[in-house]
């Protein structure tokens, strides 16, 4: 939220160039606030999200979707339905973003970053990286195909789905330390 508006105010004070480097993110809204807008944006642009619940974990409630309708018992149960009578429950928050599908891979596996970061200002952005963090793998090789989609071996990184799977390595973990991917990646760049 505060990355989006800092790029906004940059694009109003004419700050193009520097806006250009909030770009690091894919589109994102939060639900059920910004539902409008992120349907005109899947209807203008289509593709493959990801919904995320806001204050869950361990990878719980997330999952990905290439149809408003996939999203439609969502949006219509008791968790959306706007107004002011208070013992109506407010819908569970959620982040949807649009789905990478074109990802970095390792060994043909999707993984994500456990960084440790502060972040003291978005204006300027600010941020503060401890050195120490590790890579999180999924158990399956990645593939774009659409009707993979509910593979969650394949698509989450979240250790606690990805210990379920059948072949899970429990001595790794499915993990590397940030050095030994550091040295994966240089030895890609250099041919090694």
């Amino acid at each position: 939220k505060n990355l989006k508006k800092r790029k906004r105010q940059l694009e109003k004070e004419g700050s193009y160039e520097e806006a250009t480097q909030y770009d690091f993110f894919p589109v994102t809204f939060n639900l059920p606030r910004e539902y409008a807008l992120f349907v005109e944006e899947f209807k203008r642009q289509g593709g493959l999200w990801i919904m995320k619940p806001i204050g869950s974990a361990q990878g719980k409630g997330i999952f990905l979707f290439s149809k408003l309708s996939e999203i439609s018992e969502w949006r219509t149960d008791y968790r959306y339905r706007p107004g002011n009578n208070k013992q109506e429950k407010e819908a569970d928050a959620y982040v949807v973003q649009r789905y990478i599908n074109n990802p970095y891979l390792v060994g043909g596996k999707k993984f994500d970053l456990r960084l440790y970061v502060v972040v003291t200002s978005f204006s300027p952005l600010n941020v503060w990286i401890y050195r120490t963090g590790f890579a999180r793998f999924t158990n399956t090789r990645y593939n774009d195909d659409v009707s993979d989609i509910t593979n969650s071996f394949m698509h989450l990184t979240n250790v606690a789905i990805q210990k379920t799977a059948d072949d899970y390595d429990k001595r790794t973990g499915g993990k590397w330390d940030l050095r030994r991917l550091k040295l994966h990646m240089i030895s890609q760049v250099s041919g090694t």
